[in-house]
């Protein structure tokens, strides 16, 4: 056998389509209306708006650790935006833009930050998994819905997320590889935000990129500009139409930055610099979008203002109904198992020996928490 390069057959491409100024490349742009523009710009704002209010509830206790998404608005928008609604999406925990364009209502994103159970229950219709925490845990997941949806045949794809330093999960590797062997219609997006909690980027993995370890599972891989939410869409919906035509997984790196801290539990000044944030402050993926919006004349200051006094009366609302919202104590002994043991059964009925005899309290009525949602 003579000594050469081994060719493969599987495209590993790069993407981006605003520059950090916000100016487009006219050869890339997509077709997308005003409309379709304006809306993937208020679910850029909405998120970045909603990560405020949850911060500043975190530090006046009312809700628990909370996980910020500032800079990577678009990383899980722009996969969100070209799903179907019988789609599958599963995220991880920082997946707030893509979960509020798919349907969930803010007060219950704010519940499960607070520790309600009712937090983890996906809006009716809404083909979501719940947040999850448990690092790398959710590609499997993702995974057995894309396996499912290809038994099935019912012509779904399933989008997923994972973080830069979780792609060193033995679970990331395994869901993968079966991914590729199966030909799934699953994509993965890497939300390579530079930071594993404190270890950098390059102290996880010594590949240039993390868009080729597609190769090694023998699927497509793209490495995008995660902080453009046009490069973002167009790879996103290039993958999904291959993942519904039969074509397999694609795994693509969105190429964003950590801008706040891994949790509030956590202080990046001890383990990195404001010199090293201040340059991806102008790589912004608001600031960018509203750039190229404000100069193609689809959006001025007067309907950024009026997206905005929606944004954020909405949230208004949605901290009222989440702080008026009453949970059953006997959560506690649900959830766990599909049946419950007879040793919880034991301890649940202690429990309620200790209860006030009033009746069970339920969810207050009105949009995105219905009564009794996530009893058992």
């Amino acid at each position: 056998m003579p000594r050469g390069k081994i060719a493969l057959p599987h495209r590993l491409e790069e993407l981006a389509i605003l520059d950090p100024t916000g100016k487009v490349d006219k050869a890339l742009e997509p077709r997308l209306s005003d409309e379709e523009l304006r809306r993937l710009f208020a679910g850029l704002l909405r998120s970045r708006m909603f990560d405020e209010r949850l911060l500043k509830l975190q530090r006046q206790g009312r809700i628990g650790t909370y996980g910020p998404s500032f800079g990577q608005e678009a990383a899980s928008l722009g996969p969100a935006s070209r799903l179907k609604k019988d789609d599958w999406l599963v995220p991880s925990f920082r997946e707030t833009a893509a979960m509020l364009w798919r349907g969930w209502p803010m007060e219950r994103i704010m519940l499960w930050w607070a520790g309600h159970e009712i937090g983890s229950t996906p809006p009716e219709g809404v083909n979501d998994t719940p947040i999850a925490v448990p690092v790398g845990s959710q590609v499997q997941t993702a995974a057995g819905v894309a396996f499912g949806a290809k038994y099935k045949q019912d012509g779904t794809v399933c989008v997923t997320f994972i973080g830069d330093g979780a792609t060193a999960e033995g679970d990331f590797h395994e869901a993968m590889n079966f991914a590729g062997v199966f030909k799934l219609p699953l994509i993965c997006i890497i939300q390579n935000n530079q930071w594993a909690i404190s270890l950098p980027r390059y102290k996880t993995s010594a590949g240039p990129t993390l868009a080729q370890r597609a190769l090694a599972y023998g699927i497509d891989g793209m490495q995008v500009d995660g902080n453009d939410i046009l490069a973002m869409a167009v790879a996103s919906q290039e993958a999904i139409d291959k993942a519904r035509a039969g074509g397999g997984p694609t795994l693509i790196e969105a190429v964003t930055y950590r801008m706040a801290m891994h949790t509030t539990a956590d202080d990046p000044k001890k383990y990195r610099s404001d010199a090293e944030v201040e340059p991806w402050k102008k790589r912004d993926p608001i600031l960018r979008m509203a750039t190229y919006l404000k100069e193609r004349g689809t959006l001025d200051d007067s309907g950024r203002a009026t997206i905005e006094t929606e944004i954020t009366e909405e949230i208004r609302v949605a901290v009222e109904r989440a702080e008026a919202y009453k949970p059953d104590p006997l959560d506690m002994f649900r959830y766990m198992y599909r049946e419950m043991p007879p040793h919880l059964t034991a301890q649940l009925n202690e429990c309620r020996k200790f209860l006030p005899p009033a009746a069970r309290p339920e969810a207050p009525g009105g949009a995105g928490i219905p009564a009794g949602a996530a009893r058992s």
